[in-house]
């Protein structure tokens, strides 16, 4: 059992094993203006009641979806989760499960886990799929280091076009004095196949490219002839899951690994985590994977099992074999996912796309039809889309702001090199009449 000092005879004894003689002194090296020199608590206290009302009253200074219009977007999105997914995953017996050591009392979760990859593999048009990764920017990350790893080469082409965050995880994961990523830029708003070809056939070691669609602006990317023009290095697409409802997969493109964030699936925005990455590849690169796997076997007797048929991690095997650092997956997640994407099914995650893909080109016309405000790139699109707008975009966020309608700050836009364009986002919980208000305010603002 560890010990817990209860006593100011056990307090001053552990401060005297360790050579101070105080609390004070302990934590000395704290600067003296970041201490907070004030009782924390009044000594009378609260009762339950009254606790929980000073809690709710500081939890109800954040403003949510639903209490005013969201039309952030941007890698998260605010879709509606149905009633049947938070009853599962709050089942005791899931949402305190722990790592399947043992498949004997670990079925539940192993089964659930296999269901994921299934639908996971099935919706991106891969061969397998991991039980998922922290988020979509470590799930990013992770596919250039396995390309990296299987072709023994350290050079990887991304988008300009990549969410921003995972731009930055990649570059973290990579050395930074070796200058691995190289940066391909856009031509209207999609990859510059020219620039692609160029860098091809002048740059050794590529072990791959990275690219997103629907990418950050949301624009529909055309993946066709990109593996072709690859060859043997890698085509890693990152994808919203919610698009895969209704455009082709990319795994019939040839892709080699799709990766993706599955906070779409059934999970809340949640201040942006925790989060789901996912991840899908082919299966020659099986044992490549990162992450781990559940399979489906037979016992003695006949009857069907799940077990880990793989988790190349180093706490399992030898640190130098191991194909990932990352030591869990996002479980709880995933399982929301999973109940999420089996409640809809096919046809239910068809008619979802659809309908954000519909309220998406309803509000861009609508807003396009206003002085000063066009597309800012001319491209397909699907529920999200960046807008060109007269004046100041960050004058016009704060106006939009006012009018209780949250935005993208184009300061995220900015940095990317997009100048004056806001991005807009719709889901199916918004409605036609918010649309109309926002659209209302715009014209207020550039008429």
């Amino acid at each position: 059992m560890d010990f817990i000092p209860n006593t100011d005879s056990d307090r001053r004894e552990m401060l005297e094993d360790i050579g101070v003689d105080s609390l004070e002194e302990l934590f000395s090296d704290i600067p003296d203006d970041l201490k907070v020199e004030k009782d924390l608590v009044d000594g009378k206290g609260e009762t339950e009641l009254e606790l929980k009302e000073s809690v709710k009253a500081i939890a109800d200074r954040n403003k949510k979806p639903g209490d005013r219009l969201s039309l952030i977007g941007a890698g998260l999105y605010d879709h509606f989760i149905p009633s049947i997914v938070s009853h599962v995953t709050g089942r005791s017996e899931f949402y305190s499960a722990y790592t399947p050591y043992q498949a004997e009392i670990s079925q539940g979760t192993l089964t659930w886990m296999f269901e994921f990859q299934t639908e996971i593999s099935e919706l991106t048009g891969m061969d397998i799929a991991n039980s998922s990764m922290y988020d979509g920017g470590s799930a990013a990350a992770e596919a250039v280091l396995m390309a990296q790893e299987y072709l023994g080469r350290d050079k990887i082409i991304v988008s300009e076009t990549l969410n921003p965050r995972y731009r930055d995880v990649i570059e973290t994961y990579l050395p930074l004095e070796e200058k691995q990523v190289i940066e391909l830029g856009t031509r209207d708003g999609r990859i510059d196949r020219i620039q692609l070809d160029e860098i091809l056939s002048s740059e050794d070691s590529i072990s791959g490219l990275v690219v997103q669609s629907p990418n950050y602006l949301g624009i529909v990317e055309d993946l066709s002839g990109l593996k072709e023009a690859l060859d043997d290095s890698f085509l890693i697409v990152s994808s919203n899951p919610i698009s895969l409802g209704l455009l082709e997969p990319p795994g019939n493109f040839g892709a080699d690994i799709v990766v993706g964030e599955g906070q779409p699936l059934g999970n809340p925005m949640n201040f942006g985590g925790p989060l789901l990455g996912l991840f899908a590849t082919r299966k020659d690169y099986l044992r490549y994977l990162p992450g781990r796997v559940s399979g489906k076997t037979l016992d003695r007797e006949g009857s069907e099992g799940y077990v880990m048929a793989l988790q190349t991690r180093e706490q399992h095997i030898k640190r130098e074999r191991a194909t990932s650092n990352i030591c869990t997956n996002q479980a709880l997640n995933a399982l929301a996912a999973t109940v999420y994407l089996a409640s809809l099914g096919p046809s239910g995650l068809k008619s979802l796309a659809k309908i954000n893909w519909d309220k998406a080109h309803y509000l861009a016309d609508e807003l396009t039809d206003l002085p000063g405000i066009e597309l800012a790139r001319n491209q397909p699109f699907f529920n999200e889309f960046a807008i060109e707008v007269p004046g100041d975009s960050c004058d016009i966020w704060e106006k939009m702001k006012e009018n209780e309608v949250d935005l993208l700050h184009p300061d995220n836009l900015k940095g990317a090199g997009w100048e004056d364009i806001l991005l807009v986002a719709v889901t199916e919980k918004v409605k036609k009449d918010e649309l109309d208000h926002f659209v209302a305010s715009m014209r207020s603002e550039v008429e």
